[in-house]
């Protein structure tokens, strides 16, 4: 697979770009007619409930496509949006299920998603993924946009957890042929959201890395608008990556006092050991494997693994931390 820092597709995906050293999750179909056009593809979008997919739908819905989506309970789309679509019931790792979804399909929307329970990080992105690639092949998909992470070629990848893993269904979807962008972020805004209990009542929040290491950070809807933008366009061909960085690099010291401004109340961050954070998730009932390697890429992290990435005008995305603090996290917080 090869690589290429522009959002933007590249109708030669071969140019400037570095291949990768080797060769989860669609169920509903959604079909979108627009009067007086033809439906120039058939689009399907894994994932359509969750924090990214709900807002690649909604994108994609602004085209003229065929839009199907693929997720286990139909009754957790909205009504507005379920008029609108073709749904494929079921998981998107089940191989029935990827097959209907694929058959007559342009494009897809690969996000694998998340298994606190998974044996093994393998298991959760590349077991997930291998009867999606087997389809994807079968049924002639052209484009695939998959959701990935930063680090490729950076010394802490070699044990960075779920990003390793990641990496490795980026190159796993590579070697079915199909012409594929991966999406490598690093951490993103929403999961501040995760924490607003203890930032309500506390004015506190916590992560097993430095205070001071700046990193970059993106939102979600600017991974959705990357996403959509990607599969509405049906020019670009080869195996690029797609990164989607923020508008700058920010420490969580940074993001405390930006949340205080916002919140218009003290708010600090606090390192924890890895131990004691390993041991929360243990305790929210994360399997040993998934709590070691989501450990394993907080420290990746810590050690420079999304600083790797060179920040160029096309993979800098406009929404900022405090932009997304105002419309965000103030709402969650006084909720």
């Amino acid at each position: 697979m090869q690589t290429s820092s522009s959002p933007t597709p590249h109708a030669d995906a071969g140019r400037g770009a570095q291949r990768f050293s080797a060769g989860s999750a669609g169920r509903y179909a959604i079909v979108i007619s627009v009067p007086g056009k033809k439906a120039i593809q058939m689009i399907v979008i894994t994932a359509p409930t969750g924090t990214i997919g709900h807002q690649v739908l909604e994108n994609v819905l602004n085209g003229v496509a065929a839009v199907r989506v693929v997720l286990r309970d139909p009754k957790r789309l909205p009504s507005h949006l379920r008029e609108r679509v073709e749904i494929v019931q079921g998981s998107h790792g089940d191989v029935a299920v990827v097959n209907r979804a694929f058959a007559g399909a342009d494009a897809v929307f690969w996000l694998v998603p998340p298994d606190p329970h998974a044996k093994s990080v393998e298991a959760a992105y590349l077991d997930f993924t291998r009867p999606a690639c087997a389809a994807m092949k079968n049924h002639g998909v052209r484009r695939v946009v998959g959701v990935s992470a930063l680090g490729r070629n950076t010394a802490p990848v070699k044990n960075a957890g779920l990003v390793t893993a990641s990496l490795a269904m980026d190159d796993l979807i590579a070697s079915s042929g199909v012409a594929y962008r991966a999406l490598t972020m690093p951490s993103f805004m929403d999961n501040v959201l995760r924490q607003v209990a203890t930032i309500k009542a506390q004015g506190m929040f916590f992560a097993p890395l430095s205070g001071d290491r700046k990193l970059p950070t993106c939102a979600s809807r600017d991974i959705a608008t990357a996403a959509a933008q990607l599969l509405l366009d049906s020019s670009w061909r080869g195996q690029d990556h797609v990164a989607v960085l923020g508008p700058e690099d920010l420490s969580f010291n940074d993001m405390a006092q930006i949340m205080s401004e916002v919140l218009g109340k003290s708010v600090a961050f606090q390192q924890i050991p890895g131990d004691a954070f390993k041991a929360r998730l243990l305790g929210a009932g994360m399997s040993e494997a998934m709590a070691q390697g989501t450990l394993d890429m907080m420290v990746a992290k810590n050690e420079g693994l999304d600083n790797a990435e060179p920040r160029t005008p096309a993979n800098t995305t406009p929404t900022s931390f405090r932009q997304w603090c105002e419309e965000v996290l103030q709402p969650a917080v006084l909720a």
